[in-house]
């Protein structure tokens, strides 16, 4: 019997990086690894449904389902997970001192849609009283003018999102001061060159952040494994092929993590910082499967439904393949 040979998008990191080097190989698959960056695999996947597997927006996706016409289907994989209160930039000479300040300001973001940024909001109106139509939104490129929505949303009435200048981008725009702040998955680049009047919202993202885990005990998922709706009917053993493979890749990566002979990453004090996380979150902080994460995909599909994204509440069930919902057991 000949393997499948499925083409496989994601992201370059450790946990897919025995996936893509061999070491652990998918039940009955001949992968063709794409390592490519969010914004070009989601696009192509949703726009062109491009891949056989692809790493995809959790919130795009969520879109998908709500409409009845999701062309993927999910797998409890969480390829990209972030607490996202270093998401959060300011202008620092515009009196932002806490997330209030933000009400009726000019805020930047590449896509309303993304899925960090519907944590953002989510938290902002949750914890601070900060609710979506406070806020006028900016959205553009961040560094190349414009940007389309991946799939088109339609928001309510009472949330303003107007499009940036015809040649403007984000980035420029929040160093001339032309906007308040921006939201989104990367920093923009005025914040990493160190622009003299852009900061962070929360100065001590960390410390925010394990206060919010501490509450809710969330750690915000962003991106969900997606395989191709056809393939899975046609293959139903897949799915759970994938699930099996992926964990295995992340769990070879956590063990390489934690053998302090010579650290794998390429950044000092990661056993103190994985000691930190663990310490907060328990032995293993990134974990796949519905079970363990039912309460933050509910939170999101809280959020996503609130702020107008979703035309219907999703349930958690509707959004992952049946046979990744359980496990067997020896």
């Amino acid at each position: 019997m000949t393997d499948l040979k499925l083409s496989i998008a994601m992201g370059n990191y450790d946990r897919t990086r025995a996936i893509v080097d061999g070491r652990v190989k998918i039940d009955g698959v001949d992968p063709v690894p794409m390592l490519l960056s969010p914004e070009e695999m989601f696009f192509r996947a949703f726009r062109h449904q491009a891949f056989d597997i692809s790493e995809l927006s959790l919130s795009s996706y969520s879109i998908s389902v709500a409409r009845g016409e999701p062309h993927y289907v999910a797998i409890p994989v969480f390829l990209s997970r972030a607490f996202r209160h270093t998401s959060v930039y300011i202008r620092t000479d515009r009196g932002i001192e806490r997330p209030e300040d933000l009400k009726g300001k000019r805020i930047g973001i590449a896509e309303y849609q993304l899925s960090a940024n519907v944590w953002v909001r989510g938290i902002l109106e949750e914890d601070f009283g900060v609710k979506p139509s406070d806020v006028t939104w900016v959205r553009g490129g961040m560094d190349t003018p414009g940007r389309p929505e991946k799939i088109k949303v339609d928001l309510p009435e009472n949330v303003a999102v107007e499009a940036a200048p015809e040649g403007a981008t984000l980035n420029a725009m929040l160093a001339e001061g032309e906007i308040d702040g921006f939201i989104g998955p990367r920093w923009p680049r005025c914040f990493a060159e160190g622009h003299p009047h852009v900061g962070r919202l929360f100065s001590d993202s960390v410390g925010a952040a394990e206060d919010f885990y501490k509450r809710t005990k969330i750690f915000p998922i962003m991106h969900v494994l997606g395989i191709r709706r056809s393939l899975a009917e046609v293959h139903p053993w897949l799915p759970g092929a994938l699930l099996k493979a992926f964990s295995e890749s992340k769990r070879l990566a956590q063990d390489a993590l934690q053998d302090t002979s010579a650290t794998k990453v390429t950044m000092p004090f990661v056993e103190d910082n994985l000691n930190r996380a663990q310490a907060l979150m328990g032995s293993d902080p990134w974990t796949y499967g519905v079970a363990g994460n039912a309460h933050v995909l509910d939170r999101f599909l809280d959020y996503h439904h609130a702020q107008g994204l979703s035309p219907r509440r999703v349930q958690v069930d509707e959004l992952f393949h049946p046979s990744t919902q359980e496990a067997y057991s020896l």
